[in-house]
């Protein structure tokens, strides 16, 4: 039996645990898919987070993709980092660089089993910062050059791929390059934010075969993880990573308040396992809920298998499906075939993310270093406070 067909029937632990720590985030980006801007003031704690990371060793679970928001902003960061390394638990945190001091570069760059994942979404600042807001472009090569500096080789440098940078892969692998990191591309999904920009942002027909050419071409050096299976239809030549979503079998998100969801990118009642303050923790979640087992059966496909491509691209992204208005056993929106395209001219309405921590104003906005609210002003709500106050 091939592997992958091991992994549709899931796994004692999962291969790939995303936990966003916090939605505080400096930054608003216009595409966020878990739509972070504000702290929720009923985040884990410290002490709980470090019982989550005690039953991720327990499940021998190798690694967690750390992120938010922006996690390096909660002032317990870098203690839960520090935990989780010391309990066998490798750590890879994205982040958008706004932390990554010279300091903390040097000793990160000292620390085993942990790697850093730096958020750019153009290779010119003017692509990056329509997205990103302004300065985000700066701020990121600021944390690429600390970490090159301080002998980091090898932490990635990671792209949503849009209908604005698709043209620019030579340029964001050359920026790799030049610092010694790894480009790592990943797919714009509907999801939070995402939704609002999706039909302007969204890499057009032809763009996706160029990105599959460009892929067929440059894919040994870049990680894509299971981004864009459903690009497999375009052409004989399969492409390097999970030929499946791996929602509920292998991949599973935390949110900052510990709901667990199957999939990082379907922050949605709709794939809400439970919550690992429940009776069992996480481990009873994976091994027990109803989502994740059902997620682990048989799967129909829908009118999907009678294509020929089928088996190529298993029928696309699971959360693009949902967050576009089309059923999980219908195409990906953007099938190579086509077949999404006519199915959302159907589509009345879609769902939307029920999670929403957006600053107030919902566009890209500077990014703000500073230290707290402006002297003699108090935020009006705990969550309103500003996610670096008190960080020096």
């Amino acid at each position: 039996m091939k592997l992958v067909e091991h992994f549709k029937h899931g796994l004692n632990s999962p291969i790939c645990l995303t936990w966003e720590l916090t939605y505080a985030c400096n930054l608003s980006c216009v595409h966020c898919l878990s739509s972070s801007g504000r702290r929720d003031p009923r985040e884990l704690s410290t002490a709980e987070c470090k019982a989550v990371i005690d039953e991720l060793e327990r499940m021998q679970v190798f690694y967690v993709n750390i992120g938010g928001g922006e996690p390096t902003v909660r002032p317990d960061f870098w203690e839960l980092v520090e935990y989780a390394v010391s309990h066998h638990v490798g750590v890879k945190f994205s982040t958008n660089g706004v932390k990554i001091t010279p300091e903390r570069a040097r000793r990160l760059a000292s620390t085993d089993y942990v790697d850093v994942q730096i958020s750019l979404d153009g290779a010119t600042a003017d692509v990056n910062d329509a997205v990103r807001g302004p300065g985000s472009y700066d701020t990121a090569m600021r944390a690429m050059r600390n970490l090159a500096d301080a002998g980091f080789r090898g932490f990635k440098l990671s792209v949503v791929m849009t209908r604005q940078n698709i043209g620019q892969l030579d340029q964001f692998a050359e920026i790799a390059d030049t610092y010694g990191a790894q480009l790592r591309i990943t797919r714009l999904r509907p999801s939070g934010r995402g939704a609002d920009v999706w039909d302007e942002l969204h890499p057009t027909a032809e763009q996706q075969l160029e990105l599959y050419d460009w892929l067929v071409a440059h894919g040994e050096k870049v990680l894509t993880g299971d981004s864009f299976f459903h690009l497999n239809a375009l052409g004989s030549d399969p492409l390097p990573g999970l030929n499946l979503c791996g929602a509920g079998r292998v991949v599973c998100l935390i949110d900052p308040v510990g709901d667990v969801y199957a999939c990082p990118f379907a922050i949605h009642q709709e794939f809400l396992a439970g919550n690992v303050r429940d009776e069992g923790g996480f481990a009873r979640v994976w091994s027990s809920s109803e989502l994740f087992t059902r997620l682990r059966g048989p799967q129909t496909g829908g009118a999907c298998t009678s294509c020929s491509a089928y088996d190529s691209c298993q029928g696309g992204c699971m959360a693009a499906k949902f967050f576009t208005g089309l059923p999980l056993d219908g195409p990906d929106p953007e099938c190579v075939q086509g077949h999404g395209e006519r199915a959302l001219q159907a589509v009345v309405s879609a769902p939307r993310s029920d999670v929403d921590h957006s600053h107030r104003k919902r566009r890209a906005v500077p990014v703000d270093i500073s230290f707290g609210p402006p002297a003699g002003t108090r935020p009006d709500r705990a969550c309103d406070t500003s996610p670096l106050a008190g960080l020096r």
